[in-house]
């Protein structure tokens, strides 16, 4: 571990100033940490004073290049060859912090959920903690205090890059057919993920996925590996009083959640009353309106078939929208389910890639937009003579050949749903 101390002698290229670079630049000055320089290529004048005059002297020159999450090297020529010195702003916790327990949660689908519910788990049971990393507040930006848990979301691009990274849990829920276009091929994307482990120490915890015990053995990691058994959560799940986390689909989140709880000797009752009061998060399975006999399901976070398919299977009667900007590689390999799919609706700029993957399997219409998309949905309910049916958004592909991110997608179809919602039924 460095300290302060250690750090001021040390020099710094920001390379990326989006917000966990910003909050790099807020923990220098905090710090009086001085030899530092940034670089963005499109925020040019953002800490102006500070920007590098000469891009190539000062990535040869400087100590530790901190990299933005987002940024991918393969695109960046200047970089490639300077990989041994980039870190990350999650790297700073570790180097600057001690007595704290860190939990850092990754995986390709149910990062943000695992999180949250850790977070409502301990709060509930009075343990101090924060929440941060990938997930919304910047990691520099949490005041850590002694003996206080921090909760991080780590994504495949933070961990990359990350030297220093040494959780005292660390978690891999899963990993599926994801940001293979930014990582290359699948076995780097793994790598990346397994990065959460290499650090680790004997007296700290790997919780993780059955599916990746052989690869972590193999590996020969130090820590202590937990493979979460889904019978122990299968039996107080009935007890579970929460119709959100009754869902199948939240299984997998929740098993490893109470794989946690067992290893910090959280009791089953004190498991149970505290996961009760759990609200789900919104854009993931957000069942957010009920209207007679339609339920509408806003699932616009999932941006691959693979979490989908989770959707699908624990829906019936489903009015399904699907398009956006697939992932490179991704299949559309219909559930056993998929007689409950009565229609899909392709949206967006690449239904050609959709249509040709459904096609002569389901029902399906071409829209323009969210807008005709829930109009004609609303039209064929009407004309249906099915009791029940759920418009459901879990458009297997990323949103932003329509929208600035799944955010806004989910949002906009929540508000014309709410807004034609009143006209039909």
């Amino acid at each position: 571990m460095h300290s302060i101390s250690k750090l001021k002698e040390l020099s710094f290229l920001v390379y990326g100033l989006g917000l966990s670079g910003q909050s790099v630049v807020k923990f220098f000055k905090k710090n009086n940490i001085k030899n530092y320089e940034v670089w963005d290529d499109k925020k040019k004048k953002l800490f102006k004073d500070r920007r590098a005059k000469n891009l190539k002297e000062t990535l040869d020159r400087v100590n530790y290049i901190v990299l933005s999450p987002g940024i991918n090297i393969i695109d960046k020529k200047d970089l490639i060859k300077f990989e041994k010195k980039i870190i990350t702003d999650i790297d700073f916790l570790y180097l600057t912090n001690k007595n704290f327990k860190s939990i850092v949660v990754t995986g390709t689908n149910g990062k943000s959920t695992t999180c949250k519910l850790i977070t409502h788990l301990l709060q509930k049971n009075r343990y101090q903690v924060l929440l941060g990393g990938n997930i919304g507040t910047p990691i520099l930006d949490l005041k850590i205090k002694k003996n206080t848990y921090t909760v991080i979301e780590a994504s495949s691009f933070q961990l990359s890059h990350s030297k220093f990274i040494c959780p005292d849990y660390a978690f891999l829920l899963n990993i599926t057919n994801d940001h293979i276009d930014w990582h290359g091929n699948m076995m780097n994307y793994i790598n990346s993920k397994l990065k959460i482990f290499t650090s680790q120490k004997k007296d700290q915890y790997a919780i993780v996925n059955k599916k990746f015990k052989k690869i972590f053995i193999k590996k020969k990691f130090s820590s202590k590996l937990i493979i979460p058994n889904i019978k122990n959560y299968q039996k107080i799940k009935q007890k579970i009083k929460n119709r959100y986390l009754e869902l199948s689909i939240n299984d997998e989140n929740m098993n490893f959640v109470y794989t946690f709880a067992k290893i910090i000797k959280i009791s089953d009752s004190d498991f149970i009353n505290a996961i009760k009061s759990f609200v789900g998060l919104p854009h993931r399975y957000e069942i957010f309106l009920k209207k007679k006999n339609v339920i509408f399901i806003n699932d616009s976070k999932a941006t691959s078939f693979e979490a989908t398919k989770f959707a699908l299977s624990n829906s019936k009667n489903v009015y399904w929208i699907l398009g956006g900007m697939p992932k490179k590689n991704d299949k559309i390999i219909l559930p056993v389910s998929k007689k409950n799919i009565i229609k899909c609706y392709l949206i967006g700029k690449n239904t050609n890639f959709f249509q040709k993957q459904i096609k002569n399997k389901i029902n399906f219409s071409i829209t323009k937009n969210l807008k005709e998309t829930i109009l004609e949905i609303l039209t064929d309910i009407r004309l249906s003579k099915k009791k029940n049916s759920t418009i459901l958004l879990s458009p297997a592909a990323a949103s932003y050949d329509q929208y600035k991110n799944f955010e806004k997608r989910g949002n906009e179809f929540k508000k014309l749903s709410k807004i034609y919602v009143r006209k039909f039924i």
